[in-house]
């Protein structure tokens, strides 16, 4: 049976309450906390500043950037200085009192502490008095002489004109460094310039020297000093670096340069020497009883090898030059053709096609691939021919060695040797560059005899030191008189006392009564 209400036609209950369930789910009025949530999730107040600019998103992502920045600035902390109680202003006792508590340095008066007022035991001097003689030290410097370092420290022109004048033929020019031990005595008034007492040097490191005042007079006396010229000789194992293992067992960085270019003549320093092979080098050594010593140059450079032929070699005089000479009497190899340059070879000499003009002619020479600025060596010693532009050679070298053979270098980024000097092999003459026709950098190698270009491979040239007879005999026998010395110092000399200063008189300490009276303390 169905029943009509205010909902339509129904079956009984049932249809009422669907009626009141549909009427329920109706939406309902939405309060302004809930519109607000919804605005605030809805709404981007940083948008991207680089997107979609000038559009009203845009400009509320600024009004937004405005206001934080604004915020920051307004609530920024102030940095204005914090005021404090500051301390009152001291009284002129308070402050004499607070000085006599300090202690100032003597360059800005030295007048803090507490002074006392004088009383009747102190009276005051006439003139104040001066030390009976001053002891001071002088040393000669770069460029410097004896007599203008006496000047210097003090000694009038007359003592000093009187050294010179007794030391005259003694001494030679003094080492920069040398130490002068000066001592000035009293004067007869302010107004002249102090004597010179005593004075002590070292002239030579065998030789000391000193000057005393007698009967005021001047008086030399020179003093021998022995000393020890056994020259030292250092061992050791190369290792993991010869120039550090070599200053570990002591050699000087000078002598050690000295061994590695001795070495350099005669092999590779890169792969012919091996970290179980041992070093030896002998330098002239000097030590005085006094214990100075001074270290002479390199006189034997030997290195054995574990798996090569060993190397010893021995600086010897020969027709007024020295060279390095091999244990059996052979020197140096003069005029061999070194390698220009540090690189590989990149093109040969012949007929090839040129890479710039496009066509096939004569390549006069052989190229090296090297990077730029890279250093150029005279093959051998000769003097410079030419130096500069040179066509197609852009900046070239010509260097003449003799005998009708001359070496060339082109496409230099620059040159270093002059027209007319005279340069030795592996000498640097300039520096791999592009210049002239060229499509990088490289160093273009050219051979000359007499005139014409030949294959730079095909000639070797050598001239070769060899000792014979008298010299040949004594070159063995000082190379076995230094083979002979065993490693590290020779035995200690007896040590001697360093000379010191001696005076005529032992100075004398001179008191002053207050009666103005002197009296001289023992």
């Amino acid at each position: 049976m169905f029943q009509k209400n205010e909902f339509g036609y129904g079956q009984g209950g049932a249809t009422i309450s669907l009626s009141l369930a549909d009427a329920i789910s109706v939406p309902h009025k939405r309060g302004w906390r809930e519109r607000l949530r919804e605005y605030c999730e809805e709404i981007d107040l940083v948008p991207d500043l680089g997107q979609r600019i000038g559009s009203a998103e845009w400009f509320r992502g600024v009004l937004t950037c405005a206001a934080l920045c604004g915020s920051a600035l307004y609530l920024s902390p102030s940095f204005a200085p914090i005021p404090g109680v500051s301390e009152p202003v001291m009284t002129g006792r308070q402050f004499d009192e607070a000085r006599t508590q300090m202690i100032a340095p003597l360059g800005l008066g030295g007048d803090t502490g507490r002074h006392m007022a004088a009383n009747d035991a102190v009276v005051p001097l006439k003139e104040t008095p001066e030390r009976p003689q001053i002891d001071l030290t002088a040393q000669i410097g770069n460029g410097d002489s004896f007599s203008r370092a006496l000047r210097r420290a003090g000694v009038s022109e007359t003592d000093t004109s009187q050294v010179m004048d007794l030391l005259s033929g003694s001494i030679g020019a003094l080492t920069p460094g040398t130490r002068l031990d000066i001592r000035l005595g009293r004067r007869a008034s302010r107004n002249m310039p102090r004597p010179l007492d005593a004075l002590a040097f070292r002239a030579k490191l065998e030789l000391a020297i000193t000057v005393n005042r007698a009967n005021g007079r001047l008086q030399v006396t020179k003093i021998p000093i022995a000393v020890d010229n056994t020259p030292l000789r250092i061992r050791g194992r190369v290792g993991s670096s010869l120039y550090r293992s070599a200053r570990a067992a002591g050699a000087p960085p000078k002598i050690i340069q000295a061994y590695l270019k001795a070495l350099a003549g005669r092999l590779s320093l890169d792969s012919d020497i091996s970290s179980s092979d041992e070093f030896d080098m002998i330098l002239g050594y000097r030590r005085a009883e006094t214990g100075e010593v001074e270290v002479g140059d390199l006189l034997f450079a030997g290195l054995e090898r574990t798996s090569r032929k060993d190397v010893n070699l021995l600086k010897w005089i020969t027709g007024g030059r020295t060279e390095w000479f091999e244990a059996s009497g052979v020197g140096e190899q003069r005029g061999q053709l070194a390698r220009p340059v540090s690189g590989r070879q990149s093109s040969s000499y012949g007929m090839r096609r040129h890479p710039i003009l496009g066509y096939s002619r004569m390549h006069a020479g052989i190229d090296f691939a090297a990077p730029y600025g890279a250093p150029i060596y005279a093959a051998t010693d000769g003097r410079v021919i030419y130096s500069g532009r040179h066509g197609g050679h852009g900046k070239y070298v010509k260097i003449s060695h003799g005998n009708g053979l001359a070496t060339g270098y082109a496409h230099m980024s620059r040159i270093v040797a002059d027209n007319g000097d005279h340069v030795r092999r592996g000498q640097i003459i300039g520096y791999v560059g592009s210049t002239g026709l060229s499509t990088g950098p490289h160093l273009h190698y050219e051979l000359y005899r007499n005139g014409r270009t030949i294959d730079p491979r095909s000639v070797k040239f050598t001239v070769t030191a060899q000792l014979a007879g008298n010299d040949l005999r004594r070159f063995r026998n000082r190379l076995a008189e230094l083979k002979s010395l065993r490693a590290g110092p020779q035995e200690p000399m007896q040590s001697a006392e360093k000379p010191r200063i001696k005076l005529s008189e032992e100075p004398k300490e001179i008191a002053f009564l207050p009666d103005g009276s002197k009296k001289e303390l023992r």
